[in-house]
């Protein structure tokens, strides 16, 4: 038998290793923003084109490389940073595995111009694919200019499966975002297709955050730290009323390292407690520093994964020091001792016959243009006529206690009879088989929901312009997310201009919709889209579903009798009444069986 297993050639190697390294260009510009860093740079440039696809320049103004040296660094597990075993043990560089250079070489063309101080000339370097093309000497300023082209150009698979330019650039920023944030001490200039993204000054944390995020932040920040003899954290968080429903302000650093840690997160959380609103994620950047032998980083090649020695320890130095801060700025739960004890009791009829309604469709009614009658609710109308009545309401779609329970005609009918509300959350309503409860806020949430839809698919949404535009600042990555979703917000009535390179202006919205916190509005929609593949109704539904929910009625508010039935047969006259379109209960039926239970 002949013998079959030999040594792959260093540049299939070299791709194979690539594959852990380099997943997409923000791969490439991490690893190349380590080494700026690790060789003392003070100001990195990063020039990007089509989102780093054709084209990745990374400029520093470090040491730089000697020619020999130059030619060693794209050689595999070539470094300067360990020379031992125990070295792994006490990393305190950014890089260390000496594979970066080696595995980009590998799926990309790449030139290097590099030079140190002690050099009149300089070094230029060409590989394409692990190959070396040219070695020579070229005029060029101290430190390293990297120029990456065409990445994957010999892996058509791996370049096919590339994302949007969108989500890959957003992907870049996320990268400079936590570099930035780890050396505030070093300038960056991010720039894509010829347009500025960040041009960060050197500065402290605070005013690194504020640069990166938004001047709105800067008010949201409370200062952290803490020493032990185990470590010591030091960086800021945000207010817990000021938490967004989204990831993204969120950040852990081991050693200056950003890292990912679950763990650690749970702490966070657990020290705000009941403070933070439902669902809601409180922004933070702590620093954590630590012996590095009490620290892994050569976990995974990302270098995002760590093993602390003690984690429970540092579980506990987060909880108290997240703790401590906010007691000291008094930030504790608040309680609302008002009560609202002012309800309506339904008073007596029988003086008068009840006579059926007759109520018209009027084809050209517009249910978002709403009347000044003291509510927001929309005067919807709708024709309650006595066929087809109960497919308005399929129970088979309605989670209930019995599902053998169904709604007659009659019991509809009654519904109309004695209707009332509670603390101006619910309505409630005599029905044949016991007591119909509805929650009034998704129920109009369904109904705005089913009407702007269908007048989207019409395409006759008007807008109504602003008396004063609403001016929303927006991170990098929210915009870049943003200018994707643009057209289609444009679809559904909203008039929306960039005001300036991180900001936009809401100048219209869509008619009859009023928005109380259109900056929330903005925050949600691009959290539910973050680059995610949506076919083009697929994204207006999302859009409309977060419209619907934000502009419905307010949780507590006060309706007139004739809004409760004009909302109840709204609500009826929509082809999904059962549940909001997250597919939260709108409906619910108490049978009288249950309610006799309480007094048996």
């Amino acid at each position: 038998m002949t013998d079959i297993i030999r040594v792959l050639p260093d540049a299939i190697a070299n791709q194979i290793a690539a594959g852990e390294v380099v997943q997409r260009p923000a791969s490439v510009v991490k690893e190349l923003l380590d080494n700026a860093l690790d060789a003392g740079a003070t100001h990195i440039e990063i020039i990007l084109e089509q989102a780093g696809k054709n084209l990745i320049k990374i400029i520093d103004n470090g040491k730089g490389m000697s020619m020999t040296d130059a030619r060693m660094a794209f050689e595999r597990h070539a470094t300067s940073k360990i020379e031992k075993a125990d070295d792994l043990f006490a990393i305190r560089t950014m890089g260390f595995r000496g594979e970066a250079l080696a595995s980009i070489a590998a799926v990309a063309h790449v030139e290097l111009k590099t030079c140190t101080a002690e050099q009149e000339l300089g070094t230029y370097i060409a590989v394409n694919g692990s190959e070396l093309i040219t070695q020579e000497p070229v005029n060029c300023p101290k430190g390293s200019q990297f120029t990456i082209k065409n990445l994957f150009f010999n892996i058509p698979a791996r370049r096919k499966f590339l994302k949007t330019n969108a989500t890959e650039l957003r992907h870049i920023i996320q990268q400079v975002q936590r570099i930035a944030l780890a050396y505030p001490e070093v300038s960056f200039h991010l720039e894509h297709d010829g347009n500025e993204i960040y041009q960060l000054p050197k500065t402290k944390l605070k005013q690194r955050i504020v640069h990166l995020f938004g001047n709105t932040i800067q008010t949201n920040l409370i200062a952290i730290q803490s020493e032990t003899s185990y470590s010591s954290l030091e960086g800021y968080i945000g207010k817990p009323e000021k938490a967004k429903k989204n990831f993204g302000e969120q950040f852990f650093f081991a050693n200056n390292r950003y890292i990912r840690h679950p763990y650690l997160h749970k702490a966070v959380m657990e020290a705000y407690g009941n403070l933070l609103p439902s669902e809601s994620i409180p922004a933070y950047f702590i620093f954590i520093n630590i012996d590095p032998n009490l620290l892994d980083v050569n976990i995974h090649p990302t270098k995002t994964e760590v093993k602390f020695e003690d984690e429970r320890t540092l579980f506990q130095i987060v909880l108290a020091t997240v703790k401590e801060a906010l007691g000291k700025h008094n930030i504790t739960p608040s309680i609302d001792f008002e009560i609202d004890r002012s309800f309506e009791i339904p008073t007596a009829t029988n003086a008068k016959d009840i006579k059926a309604p007759e109520i018209s469709v009027d084809p050209n009614f517009n249910p978002f243009k709403q009347e000044n009658n003291g509510s927001s609710f929309s005067k919807f109308k709708t024709e309650r006529g006595t066929k087809g009545w109960e497919s308005f309401y399929d129970f088979e779609d309605l989670p209930m206690e019995d599902t053998s329970q169904q709604i007659s005609f009659e019991e509809k009918e009654q519904a109309n009879i004695g209707l009332f509300q509670v603390k101006g959350k619910y309505i409630l309503s005599q029905v044949k088989s016991g007591l119909m409860i509805i929650n009034q806020k998704r129920a109009h949430e369904r109904i705005v929901f089913e009407q702007l839809f269908k007048l989207s698919k019409e395409k006759n949404i008007t807008t109504q312009r602003l008396l004063f535009p609403h001016i929303i600042s927006l991170s990098a990555t929210e915009m870049t997310t943003f200018n994707e979703i643009a057209e289609e917000l444009k679809t559904l009535g909203f008039d929306i201009d960039l005001f300036s390179k991180d900001s936009i202006a809401i100048n219209g919205m869509p008619g009859g919709i009023t928005l109380e916190n259109p900056e929330q509005f903005i925050q949600d929609i691009l959290n539910n889209y973050n680059g995610k593949k949506l076919l083009d109704e697929q994204l207006r539904k999302s859009i409309i579903e977060t419209l619907a929910k934000m502009s419905s009625l307010q949780k507590a508010q006060s309706l007139s009798p004739e809004e409760r039935q004009q909302l109840i047969d709204a609500l009826f006259a929509c082809n999904t009444p059962n549940h909001t379109p997250s597919g939260k209960k709108i409906v619910h039926i108490l049978p009288l069986e249950e309610i006799d239970k309480y007094f048996s």
